[in-house]
């Protein structure tokens, strides 16, 4: 899959069933050496979609449990804001 094509998926926990926002709105960690996407970078969001500063939710990769046509599944236990 490329990665224009998971753009614009919401991001849902289906733990809390919460939206957790829409890539497009993340920050990727990438692997240089082998090009994968390890983490989702997904900042924290107050009144008017403006970021909270220093507040984000880091989503490992292997969380990730199904991209669908609209959004993308994740299975997080302990959803820790940093």
């Amino acid at each position: 899959m490329r990665l224009s094509e998971l753009s614009g998926k919401e991001i849902v926990d289906v733990n809390r069933a919460e939206r957790l926002g829409v890539l497009g709105q993340t920050d990727l960690e990438i692997n240089e050496k082998n090009g994968q996407i390890e983490t989702l970078i997904i900042p924290s969001l107050k009144w008017f979609g403006m970021r909270k500063q220093g507040n984000e939710i880091r989503v490992s990769w292997n969380q990730i449990k199904k991209v669908g046509n609209d959004m993308i599944i994740l299975d997080m236990e302990n959803l820790e804001e940093q």
